[in-house]
């Protein structure tokens, strides 16, 4: 019985491997759909997402920053700051 059950393990690899080949690789690539570098008919390129994401981080950074020094601008009021 023991024996029986060690032959029907199967491994879970598809049998037809060949996305890991170049030529497999290329055909993958050209099904993806790439995004564009600028917008085009109400969906946003590449630029313009890449401008929002820089907005977005710049303001977070000033908005901690800010909120460091108020911190670090209470904590010297009370006296716990040198």
């Amino acid at each position: 019985m023991a024996e029986e059950k060690k032959k029907e393990v199967k491994t879970n690899r598809p049998v037809n491997d060949t996305w890991l080949t170049l030529s497999g690789i290329r055909k993958e690539a050209k099904r993806v759909r790439w995004p564009k570098l600028r917008s085009e008919g109400g969906q946003n390129g590449i630029v313009e997402n890449t401008g929002e994401v820089l907005v977005f981080t710049g303001f977070f950074a000033a908005f901690f920053v800010l909120c460091d020094f108020v911190i670090t601008y209470l904590l010297k009021i009370i006296g716990i700051g040198v």
